[in-house]
């Protein structure tokens, strides 16, 4: 029915009518009149002038502020690709800026190939759960998902089925390019702008074979590409006791420990 290597960036099928919903932005240029007088010698004919495009550069997507400084700009950039490996808790809290107040009620976001994504994980970020469209089993056919989906949601978060050749990314980024979607892979992804990852981890709330989890202190590291090659790294709660992101201030914010037993 579809084919991987063959994507319709276009939106047609089944998911055409969430290709067409979302109105797209293209960018204005600035264009002035002018009245150009120059003297001429016979049978010559004034260059014309040419002014140059006046190109915007795109907003920024928020993100939560723990994750901010990871980041160039402090956000994601609508239209690239950014890589998550190895901690499906930092590829949620990463995309949950997209229902901040910033974003007000009409943003929306999508998860493909994630059947194992917690809900109430998500809702704790911050996501708006009723603006979050699931697509939990594409199979191989996942590319035409996320490329029908682009022209829709301003944000998907995706696992791939396999290894993602670099011509089928470079074909879905036009897409995202296009569309000004961006998308967070669970994975390596060729051509990613940003690469994130957990460098070191640590659960609070257990004790010996009981208790309650209460949080995660981690320390997240960002690399990229171009100017954005120096690694940024970040120490934060993700989550934290209440289900979300904050940084962590260790000189200032004691670790969560069981507290000492006093006789009675």
């Amino acid at each position: 029915m579809f084919e991987q290597d063959s994507i319709d960036p276009s939106g047609t099928g089944v998911f055409a009518p969430f290709a067409h919903s979302r109105a797209g932005g293209g960018v204005r240029t600035l264009e002035r009149d002018r009245t150009v007088v120059v003297p001429l010698r016979p049978g010559t004919a004034p260059a014309p002038e040419v002014v140059p495009p006046v190109v915007a550069e795109p907003e920024l997507l928020p993100v939560l502020p723990a994750l901010a400084p990871l980041l160039p700009g402090g956000g994601l950039r609508p239209g690239t690709a950014v890589s998550v490996t190895g901690d499906t808790g930092l590829l949620l809290a990463l995309g949950a800026g997209a229902f901040t107040e910033k974003t007000g009620d009409t943003a929306w976001a999508a998860a493909v190939g994630l059947p194992e994504l917690g809900l109430s994980a998500a809702a704790g970020y911050g996501y708006d759960l009723r603006r979050l469209l699931l697509a939990d089993h594409p199979g191989p056919h996942w590319p035409d998902v996320v490329a029908a989906l682009a022209g829709a949601v301003g944000l998907i978060l995706l696992r791939p089925t396999g290894p993602v050749a670099p011509a089928l990314a470079a074909r879905l980024t036009a897409v995202l390019r296009r569309t000004r979607c961006a998308l967070l892979v669970a994975g390596p992804w060729p051509g990613a702008t940003q690469r994130l990852s957990i460098r070191t981890g640590r659960w609070f709330g257990l004790g010996d074979g009981h208790g309650q989890l209460a949080g995660r202190q981690v320390e997240a590291v960002a690399e990229g590409r171009g100017t954005a090659t120096r690694p940024r790294t970040a120490h934060l709660w993700l989550p934290d006791a209440t289900g979300t992101a904050r940084p962590l201030a260790p000189a200032a914010e004691p670790t969560l420990t069981r507290p000492a037993l006093e006789a009675v």
